[in-house]
């Protein structure tokens, strides 16, 4: 008897993560941020999410959303996404993240050995219009993190492809959809495609990614959205896996 109650406890708890990991995300406006780490100090940023950053974001407003190390380990990048209710919210919420005395005082301390962030990079986002209407899916082993670049005018006919055709076609090849992001470019310029699709490892994903291309449907749907002129006009992309403590995964 206790055996079946330790098993029904354990299916419990993966359950409820699994319902977790599928309720929707709650924010508006977004911001993925890319630290590069100086040589070293990649544990010690980890540590400082892990055990403060993260909670003070949450204390804030800020809704973190997932958080990724990249597969080549030669990559000294650590990035993750935060969600806000607007731009607006975003600033507001920085400033106060900025002078807050718990912030400080972690800040400080962290730092007593040498600066830890070498780099920062920001990119920030809307949903991307019809292509966030799927649940978040269950927890994936790996990820890959897709920018595409579209000619001038192009960016709806991409969206288009993507609504029409090619969420189902990744879906059809075992490939997890999970958020579509435009971004939001301050100088007006037309905004990038930001998504990230999941599996189960990297050589499922690439065997997975290698049908969808060769897939008869997305050859037709390529070439017929492509009748007026190519779209893209290149992709940039990123192998990552999630942290333990990330909220998606």
């Amino acid at each position: 008897m206790k055996n079946i109650y330790l098993i029904g406890l354990m299916l419990m708890v993966s359950f409820s993560g699994i319902a977790q990991q599928l309720e929707q995300v709650n924010s508006n406006y977004f911001e993925m941020r890319t630290y590069t780490a100086n040589d070293g100090k990649m544990p010690d940023l980890v540590k400082r999410f892990q055990n403060h950053t993260m909670a003070i974001f949450e204390r804030l407003g800020m809704e973190n959303i997932i958080y990724w190390l990249p597969v080549d380990e030669s990559d000294n990048t650590l990035t993750y996404i935060l969600g806000y209710p607007d731009a607006k919210a975003r600033d507001r919420m920085w400033q106060a993240f900025n002078n807050d005395p718990e912030w400080q005082k972690v800040y400080q301390e962290s730092i007593e050995n040498g600066r830890l962030v070498r780099e920062v990079q920001e990119v920030f986002m809307i949903k991307a219009p019809g292509l966030n209407d799927h649940p978040i899916p269950s927890p994936s082993g790996i990820f890959q993190l897709r920018t595409y670049y579209c000619f001038d005018g192009k960016i709806n006919d991409l969206q288009a492809r993507f609504r029409n055709h090619t969420q189902d076609l990744f879906e059809k090849q075992g490939l997890k959809n999970y958020m579509y992001f435009l971004t939001v470019e301050k100088d007006g310029s037309q905004p990038k495609l930001v998504y990230f699709l999941g599996d189960s490892n990297q050589q499922a994903y690439e065997t997975a990614f290698d049908n969808f291309r060769k897939d008869p449907e997305w050859i037709k749907a390529r070439d017929a959205s492509e009748k007026n002129g190519k779209i893209v006009e290149k992709v940039d992309a990123k192998f990552l896996k999630t942290l333990p403590f990330s909220p998606m995964k």
